[in-house]
């Protein structure tokens, strides 16, 4: 089994990565693999709407010269996804919503290839805008015929500069019980 977290952060190894490490430490306990691709510095463009996912059918997108078909094939092969981003004007980084936009579509054109694998949110704010922006990744798994575990509270995590999750300890405590619960969920949903 297989968790594959995309950090859609533009740093490196900053709070999101943070909280996604903590998340990734209980179902490393349990046995399961876990990856986390960071799209920074990665090329990602945002959606053509051009259709030619639902015309090829082949489990990729048209755009072969970025991240995003590498991305595909990394939550293909996944049990369970991780999407995570700091909160950039009320809503995910454009990183993120390129990644969603283009993912989305090309798993919807063939027969909705992400339908059951276990999906989870994770937050980084500042202050505000988490809400808004945890709804917009629940959206995608919800969309894509996922399972979505629960926590103690929102996957939110608060902090400014890279570091400062860390002082948060109610959001790190709700990302351990996130990775616990997806953990659970996934053993359970095993074949």
């Amino acid at each position: 089994m297989k968790v594959v977290a995309f950090n859609g952060s533009a740093r490196k190894d900053g709070n999101t990565a943070i909280l996604v490490n903590t998340v990734f430490r209980e179902p490393k306990k349990a046995g399961i693999e876990i990856e986390m691709v960071q799209l920074a510095g990665k090329k990602n463009r945002g959606c053509l709407a051009c259709g030619k996912c639902y015309e090829n059918r082949d489990q990729r997108c048209v755009i072969n010269n970025d991240v995003v078909n590498e991305c595909i094939v990394k939550m293909v092969e996944a049990d369970g996804i991780i999407l995570a981003s700091p909160t950039y004007f009320t809503d995910v980084s454009t990183e993120m919503k390129a990644l969603i936009d283009r993912t989305g579509y090309v798993a919807r054109a063939n027969d909705h290839m992400f339908q059951r694998k276990v999906g989870a949110a994770v937050v980084a704010a500042r202050r505000a805008g988490a809400i808004h922006m945890f709804d917009t990744l629940n959206h995608f798994f919800l969309i894509s015929q996922m399972i979505v575990p629960g926590s103690s509270y929102w996957n939110i995590g608060m902090g400014l500069a890279p570091g400062d999750v860390k002082k948060d300890k109610e959001g790190l405590a709700t990302m351990k019980t996130l990775g616990t619960n997806m953990a659970w969920l996934m053993k359970k949903l095993e074949k």
